[in-house]
């Protein structure tokens, strides 16, 4: 059976720090502005720092390309999407990833898959 590939928002990994929580074993990527985002924190200490990107370094992390950047117009257009919010689906969308974010505004973008970060820890 294939994998399944999943995109985590920046949300979805702050919760799962916070909470200690182990990944089921699955694909999973990061947007490039995930990784700014939890790394640009002004209080981030540096043994939280260290944490972050030991956790970051087992995710594949997607930069900006020509067609995210396409979508990311279209969604912000459509959906009134934060920028860096946009930039995210967009990135899950064009990948054919499953989004994992608890973000409700990213929930109500269609034509893509997109899960809480409690669903994807069901067994």
């Amino acid at each position: 059976m294939p994998s399944r590939s999943y995109l985590l928002d920046t949300n979805t990994i702050i919760y799962a720090l916070q909470r200690k929580v182990t990944l089921p074993s699955a694909d999973y990527s990061i947007s490039i502005i995930t990784e700014m985002e939890l790394l640009s924190f002004p209080q981030l200490s540096e043994k939280e720092e260290k944490t972050i990107r030991e956790l970051l370094s087992h995710f594949s992390t997607i930069s900006l390309d020509e067609a995210i950047k396409e979508k990311t117009i279209t969604l912000r257009r459509s959906k009134r999407l934060k920028l860096p919010d946009a930039i995210i689906v967009a990135t899950a969308y064009i990948h054919k990833f499953i989004l994992v974010t608890s973000d409700k505004a990213l929930h109500t973008v269609t034509d893509m898959n997109v899960l809480e970060l409690d669903d994807l820890l069901l067994p």
